[in-house]
């Protein structure tokens, strides 16, 4: 898969940034290795998962990008703060997505544990963030074949 001049958002969630940084990380080796340049992805950091939604919605009305890359971790604890963040932020981000017609991929873990959550944004072990940037790219391809279909009929 080549990038195909393609200009990617990272909005990552600065809670919890231990994790995010390491779904960073993975998240920009997997778009240099598709051949986007580091130049072509813009990445923003916000306070919390919560506030994702907003930040890509903002990414691909205003920074230009094609798709973005949601990136954060919602950490189960004694409270059910856990379900209402990872819920509303998954909803959100569901909802930018399809009013917008652009991908925003949902690479926010939602982990019962720390260690969870460092094993899954580890590049070395399970690299959540890389899988989501692929996972950007791969829906952009998707959108550009119905596209071109859509031109032949």
């Amino acid at each position: 898969m080549t990038d195909g001049g393609r200009r990617i958002g990272i909005a990552a969630a600065r809670f919890n940034d231990a994790i995010t940084v390491r779904l960073v990380t993975g998240a920009r080796a997997a778009l240099r290795a598709a051949g986007v340049p580091d130049e072509d992805v813009c990445e923003v950091w916000v306070p919390g998962a919560f506030e994702l939604p907003l930040a890509a919605r903002a990414l691909l009305l205003h920074g230009r990008v094609d798709a973005v890359v949601a990136l954060g971790a919602v950490i189960r604890g004694d409270t059910t703060h856990y379900d209402f963040v990872a819920g509303e932020c998954a909803r959100g981000l569901q909802q930018v997505q399809l009013d917008i017609g652009s991908p925003v991929v949902f690479g926010v873990l939602t982990t019962e544990n720390t260690a969870q959550a460092i094993d899954r944004a580890s590049v070395a072990r399970m690299d959540k963030g890389g899988e989501a940037a692929a996972t950007a790219l791969e829906m952009l391809d998707a959108l550009d074949a119905i596209e071109r279909y859509g031109k032949s009929r």
